[in-house]
């Protein structure tokens, strides 16, 4: 039996200070009466919490606690893609409030509904009992509903405002190098080696489309009864507009295969038996969005990189004792094994 995504009790060091918040609420919302917290264990970066009243469940993110990446945790700008996209693409929370004020829980937070349901985690192996056809439609379903994403119209939504997509591959390509260097704290040949050669081999920009950013299983909500139903797209911190073969380099980045070894199995499900296998992820996507990806490699080892980058910013929080998460200090071998197949990738030209 696969149960709904469940909180648990928050982590030392990371509780919410109920009496402010409500003071705040009730000034500023219609909400009601916070009377419980529990934190959502999984995830890497923003922390999100379970907020409970009398008759109802809300959903609260805030940025990690040492966190001074102010791009990839601004609470305003997550709180305005969701208001902006509501209107356009029904599965995402409906976004409630936004607050900047750092002295009500010690950071800018905001609130939005909560939506039920199941999100295939790699914790949850267990008890994830899916034939191997089914789990083929759940892995259709995610890269159809990325298609989907990347069908909504920047323009008519107001959505292109996000970013600049003009140059957007080379400016990514540049920012997640200066962010590593910035995040450095051990040498790792692979991440140089394969830092020089994204840098090398940038392709021309496709034409631009809405990016969730970090569109994987984690951040997908299904239907209890239909698992193949998604219900929900989470985690909107990172959106953005640009190029979309690099969405599908990042989610291809996570697209773990039976082959990849035990450390690329932890942050996914996708080697189960019955999922697509990475070149099948970007046929299928190629097939349905009538796009062809003519780079496939550079944008997987892109999303390698950048998710070696994004370990080692949350590994240096924690080495600087930000956090006393043991996950974080484990990120340092997820950092080598991503760069190594970054290598790999490139050294066989090959998905």
């Amino acid at each position: 039996m696969i149960t709904t995504d469940h909180a648990v009790s928050v982590r030392q060091g990371e509780e919410i200070n109920l009496e402010a918040l409500n003071t705040y609420l009730k000034l500023n919302s219609s909400i009601g009466v916070i009377k419980g917290q529990q934190q959502f264990p999984g995830g890497y970066s923003n922390l999100t919490y379970l907020l409970q009243t009398d008759t109802n469940e809300y959903v609260l993110r805030r940025p990690p606690v040492g966190a001074s990446i102010k791009s990839a945790h601004d609470m305003g700008r997550e709180f305005n893609v969701l208001s902006l996209l509501k209107s356009h693409y029904s599965k995402i929370p409906t976004p409630i409030i936004h607050c900047e004020d750092v002295n009500i829980i010690g950071a800018p937070f905001y609130i939005m509904q909560r939506i039920k349901g199941v999100i295939l985690r790699p914790a949850s192996v267990k008890e994830i009992r899916l034939d191997p056809a089914e789990m083929k439609r759940i892995s259709e379903s995610l890269v159809d509903n990325l298609v989907t994403l990347h069908a909504i119209d920047i323009d008519k939504t107001g959505l292109r405002q996000l970013g600049k997509p003009e140059g957007y591959v080379q400016r990514q390509v540049e920012g997640w190098t200066k962010r590593y260097e910035t995040a450095q704290t051990d040498k790792i040949d692979a991440m140089e080696n394969v830092s020089t050669w994204l840098n090398r081999y940038q392709p021309q920009d496709s034409a631009p489309t809405l990016l969730h950013n970090d569109y994987k299983y984690d951040n997908i909500v299904h239907n209890t009864d239909n698992l193949s139903e998604i219900v929900g797209v989470l985690d909107w911190e990172m959106a953005t507009v640009g190029d979309p073969g690099m969405e599908l380099g990042a989610s291809l980045a996570y697209w773990a295969e039976e082959g990849d070894g035990d450390l690329a199995k932890v942050f996914n499900i996708s080697w189960l038996p019955g999922n697509l296998t990475r070149k099948e992820v970007v046929d299928r996507y190629s097939e349905k969005s009538e796009r062809i990806i003519n780079h496939p490699v550079f944008y997987y080892v892109f999303g390698l990189y950048k998710n070696a980058v994004i370990a080692q910013q949350i590994y240096a929080r924690w080495k600087q004792g930000h956090s006393k998460d043991p996950r974080f200090g484990q990120l340092i071998h997820v950092i080598k094994d991503l760069g190594k197949r970054g290598e790999k990738a490139i050294e066989l030209n090959s998905l």
